[in-house]
C-alpha cells in the first residue's frame, strides 16, 4: 500500500485538528440554536406537565429557547425512538416517564425489532418519581378499592380501564393489580394520559391508573374519585388514600420522570444540561407548579439517575415477562 507522501500526511493532520477544534469549539459555545424537547405522549399527561416549567427553567440558564414537541405514540414509543437516532450534540432532548425502561422489554416478548435500546439514550436527571394512582368516576358505584376488585371478581372483564397504549404507564400497575388481585379487566389504550383521562370523564371507559397530577384538578372539582395508590403509605397531594398495599395487594409502582439525551453525547454539553437540569429542579416557580399539579420534586443528579435507571429496567423486566404478549 502505497503511504502518503509528507505533504498529504500534513495536510491530513491539519484538516483532523480543524475538525477537532471545530468540535471543541462548538462545544465550548453550547448551545449556539435553540434545544427541542421531546415529549413521547400527548399534552395533559405527567410527562407534559414537568416537561413545560422545567423547559422554560433551563432555557433561562441555558440562554436558548427549549421547545417542547409533543410526539405522542405506541405508548411513548415513538418519540423516545426519535430522540434516540437524533444527532447526539444536545440539541434533541427527551422527557420520558418510567415506560422508558419496559417498552424495550416489551419488543423482546412481542418478538418485533426494538424501537430503542437502553443504551441508545443517557439519563440525564430526574424530576418526579410519583405513585400512580386508581382513579375512577365520582358517581362510581365504587366507595374503596375493595369494592372496586370484588366487583371485578363478579363480573371479569366488565371494567374497562384507559391507558397511555400497550406496556405504558398506565398499562402496567393495572396488569400488577390484576395478578395480584385475582380479577380480570379489559384495557382500552390511548395515545396519552390526557386522552385516557378525558374518556374517564366521558364515560368510555370505567378507570385508570395515572399519576396524581393528570387527575388531581378533576379530583377536586368533584368529577373524579381517587380509590387506591401503588406506593407506600400515605402521598402529600392526597393524603386520605390507602395504598393498594394497606388494602391488601401486594402491588407497587412508581411513574418517574426523566431527562435524557442520545448515547454519544459529547460530556461537556452533558454536563451543561446537567447543570442545567439542577437548577431547574431548585427553582422555586418549578416546584410551586409541578407541586400545584399533584408531583412533588423528586430530583436525582446523572449518577444516581442511571443507577435508578438500571435496577428499574431489572424489575420491569420481571413484570412484562408476567404480562406476556399483548397485540
Amino acid at each position: 500500500m502505497q503511504r502518503p507522501f509528507p505533504t498529504q500526511r500534513r495536510t491530513l493532520v491539519s484538516i483532523a485538528l480543524l475538525c477537532l477544534s471545530g468540535l471543541a469549539a462548538a462545544q465550548a459555545t453550547y448551545p449556539g440554536k435553540a434545544i427541542t424537547m421531546v415529549v413521547p405522549f400527548p399534552p395533559g399527561g405527567l410527562a407534559d406537565l414537568v416537561a413545560r416549567p422545567v423547559a422554560e427553567a433551563m432555557a433561562r440558564e441555558l440562554g436558548q429557547p427549549v421547545v417542547i414537541e409533543n410526539k405522542a405514540g405506541a405508548g411513548g414509543g415513538i418519540g423516545m425512538a426519535q430522540v434516540a437516532k437524533a444527532p447526539a450534540d444536545g440539541y434533541t432532548l427527551l422527557m420520558s416517564l418510567s415506560s422508558f425502561t419496559v417498552l424495550p422489554e416489551a419488543d423482546a416478548v412481542i418478538g418485533r425489532a426494538p424501537m430503542y435500546t437502553l443504551n441508545s439514550l443517557r439519563p440525564i436527571a430526574r424530576f418526579t418519581a410519583d405513585p400512580t394512582v386508581l382513579a375512577v368516576r365520582a358517581d362510581a358505584p365504587w366507595k374503596t378499592v375493595k369494592d372496586f376488585v370484588e366487583d371485578a371478581k363478579r363480573h371479569p372483564g366488565a371494567i374497562n380501564y384507559g391507558s397511555s397504549g400497550n406496556y405504558g404507564t398506565m398499562h402496567v400497575p393495572m396488569e400488577i393489580l390484576a395478578q395480584n388481585a385475582g380479577i380480570r379487566m379489559t384495557h382500552v389504550p390511548y395515545t396519552g394520559a390526557g386522552p385516557a383521562v378525558v374518556a374517564l370523564l366521558g364515560g368510555q371507559i370505567q378507570a385508570v391508573s395515572s399519576g396524581p397530577a393528570t387527575v388531581l384538578q378533576h379530583v377536586k372539582t368533584g368529577k373524579l374519585r381517587v380509590l387506591a395508590h401503588w406506593g407506600n403509605g400515605r402521598l402529600e397531594a392526597l393524603p386520605d388514600v390507602p395504598s393498594l398495599k394497606d388494602a391488601g395487594y401486594n402491588a407497587e409502582y412508581a411513574q418517574w420522570s426523566g431527562l435524557f439525551v442520545p448515547a454519544g453525547t459529547p460530556e461537556p454539553v452533558v454536563q451543561r444540561l446537567r447543570a442545567a437540569a439542577r437548577t431547574a429542579a431548585s427553582d422555586p416557580k418549578v416546584k410551586e407548579v409541578i407541586l400545584n399539579a399533584g408531583s412533588p420534586i423528586l430530583y436525582q443528579d446523572t449518577p444516581d439517575f442511571q443507577a435508578y435507571v438500571q435496577a428499574d429496567a431489572r424489575r420491569m423486566a420481571e413484570v412484562v415477562k408476567k404480562i406476556g404478549k399483548v397485540e
